[in-house]
């Protein structure tokens, strides 16, 4: 599944490029490229392993692994990341072009939505929601969904939502997943997981929300529209949520001047079925194919004609 997520992803990556001419680096002919790579490797099989560190303790924040990437220079460390030069902000009012947008957004398999919310009283929540992803660039919107638990009962998140019209979306990445996944924990509403994961709460630019200082990509969202879905019998039983982002921050290190993320050094972790996370380790790029270049080979011709 994993595998099937990361190739789409790459896809709509390439696909972007393709369409944003200007904001693309010179490349060499594709088979080129192909050619100098090694071959696909159809023996790799599916692996689960441990989580980066297995000793983990509550409230802890990073895990503090020195062995991945980046780690040794202090960069998933959240206490510094209002540091000067640390974060590039991003206002999508301010861009002429938003097709970077599209790049940068996609940049990341079925992401988790790490949402970070305060309700009417200031109280704040943190919490991951697997129905999360990007809706559109242009204006840049993210959509999550929560499911309830009765008709007469909304998850704190949701809840907090509706009622302040403000959210912040984080990524999660490998160097906190111990610290995001702590706060899925049933507490009762008005008790905070910050304190309880560990993780550095932020300032935003433009809400109230405090973002994830640990996150290298972070979006300050307000509400743009919510919908109730009902069940067969017609209960309320989960409400979807659009965001409109209202500001960036992601990490200057892994991010260009094309707004192109850098999957590699943004160690995302994705999402699955049950409890199961998916690390981006392996991945190959296949182009899109152009009809007008096509239409007119034998195989085309004759596998249309069959149609």
């Amino acid at each position: 599944m994993l595998a099937r997520v990361t190739r789409q992803v790459l896809d709509n990556s390439r696909r972007s490029l393709h369409t944003h001419r200007t904001l693309m680096a010179p490349h060499p002919p594709f088979p080129e490229v192909q050619a100098s790579r090694p071959d696909f490797d159809a023996s790799e099989q599916y692996k689960v392993t441990k989580i980066p560190s297995p000793d983990w303790k509550v409230g802890t924040g990073a895990n503090g692994c020195t062995d991945l990437p980046g780690v040794k220079e202090g960069l998933w460390d959240g206490s510094k990341a209002t540091e000067p030069g640390r974060f590039r902000e991003i206002d999508p009012s301010q861009l002429e072009q938003k097709g970077g947008l599209y790049k940068m957004m996609i940049s990341t398999p079925r992401p988790i939505g790490f949402l970070s919310t305060v309700n009417t009283k200031g109280e704040r929540n943190l919490a991951p929601f697997s129905y999360f992803n990007m809706v559109s660039h242009d204006p840049p919107c993210v959509m999550a969904a929560f499911t309830h638990p009765s008709a007469d009962e909304l998850k704190g998140t949701c809840e907090n939502i509706l009622d302040t019209k403000e959210f912040v979306a984080n990524l999660i990445s490998e160097p906190f997943v111990e610290a995001a996944n702590y706060t899925s924990i049933d507490a009762p509403k008005g008790v905070s997981e910050w304190p309880l994961c560990g993780l550095t709460p932020v300032d935003s630019k433009t809400i109230k929300p405090p973002r994830v200082g640990e996150s290298a990509f972070s979006m300050e969202c307000v509400l743009e529209h919510h919908y109730h879905l009902h069940n067969d019998a017609g209960k309320r039983t989960a409400t979807v949520v659009l965001g409109r982002v209202k500001r960036f921050h992601v990490r200057s290190d892994l991010i260009d001047d094309s707004l192109l993320v850098d999957t590699d050094k943004l160690q995302p972790v994705s999402r699955l079925g049950g409890i199961t996370y998916g690390r981006t380790t392996s991945v190959y790029e296949t182009p899109r194919p152009a009809f007008d270049k096509v239409k007119d080979s034998e195989d085309v011709k004759k596998l249309l004609a069959k149609a």
